[in-house]
């Protein structure tokens, strides 16, 4: 298998995203963390004005859109830009500030990206930012994982969308062994998603479920290893795309899993 994957890097515009390192509150940092990450190699830069962990509180619209839409207008100017947002009408004045990609956590915007004309990132979540990880539960995560993804490929194909990305959603709604059993399968998200010419994206970084790996429980800022590693086993089953907080870590393992050894080390 030819591999070829994109890396998306995160730029978090909120004061409360669960990475501290990736919070960018005021315009001009997060303005210039998107420009490093263009410059290191990045294909696309993901902007979001409203935290999706659990328990997160819900941002007003008028807010959400203070924090993106400057955002999100300079950086296209350097390259690709989706806006991860779950609202319409952010999607929207993104959309009309340059953003090419809408990035869905709730999976109800496919229509809009449709009649856009833009990329869309369909994800699986279970619940709201504010319950998904209380008791997530499901009779087999794989097949209703699946089937989920499937209705929002057969939905997003059927509305017109042109440019289409399936995410499982680890670490929304799932334990740490749902986020495993799904990582372990992204073969076969791969597979489901070129049914319909669509790639899948991935992410992994620094999530909550990586504490649980090492031998102690590993504080967000200690999981680069663990995001790099999950990163590069999603890469080698053919993913399309990883959503990344440690971009110039991403870029780097590309190059060397796409690139000949030889080439790399001359």
């Amino acid at each position: 298998m030819a591999l070829n994957p994109s890396v998306m890097g995160i730029i978090n515009v909120t004061p409360d995203s669960f990475f501290p390192g990736s919070r960018t509150a005021a315009h001009e940092a997060a303005i210039a963390r998107g420009r490093e990450f263009f410059d290191a190699g990045c294909d696309v830069v993901d902007v979001g004005g409203e935290s999706t962990r659990p328990g997160a509180t819900p941002v007003a619209l008028d807010e959400e859109l203070a924090r993106v839409i400057p955002v999100v207008e300079a950086l296209a100017q350097w390259g690709p830009v989706s806006v991860d947002t779950m609202k319409d009408a952010v999607a929207r004045r993104a959309v009309a500030s340059g953003a090419s990609i809408v990035n869905d956590v709730s999976c109800s915007l496919i229509e809009t990206a449709a009649e856009l004309g833009v990329g869309y990132v369909a994800m699986h979540s279970k619940g709201s930012p504010q319950t998904m990880q209380v008791d997530p539960t499901y009779e087999d995560v794989l097949v209703e994982v699946s089937e989920f993804l499937d209705a929002a490929a057969r939905r997003a194909s059927a509305a017109g969308v042109k440019r289409l990305w399936l995410d499982p959603g680890i670490g929304f709604g799932k334990t740490v062994e749902h986020n495993l059993t799904l990582l372990a399968h992204c073969d076969h998200f791969v597979e489901l998603a070129s049914a319909y010419g669509a790639g899948v994206l991935i992410g992994t970084s620094r999530k909550r479920f990586l504490e649980h790996l090492g031998d102690r429980t590993l504080e967000v800022d200690e999981r680069l290893e663990g995001s790099v590693a999950s990163e590069a086993w999603a890469m080698l089953q053919g993913v399309s795309m990883v959503r990344v907080h440690d971009a110039v870590a991403a870029v780097q393992l590309r190059e060397l899993l796409v690139r000949p050894v030889e080439e790399v080390l001359a």
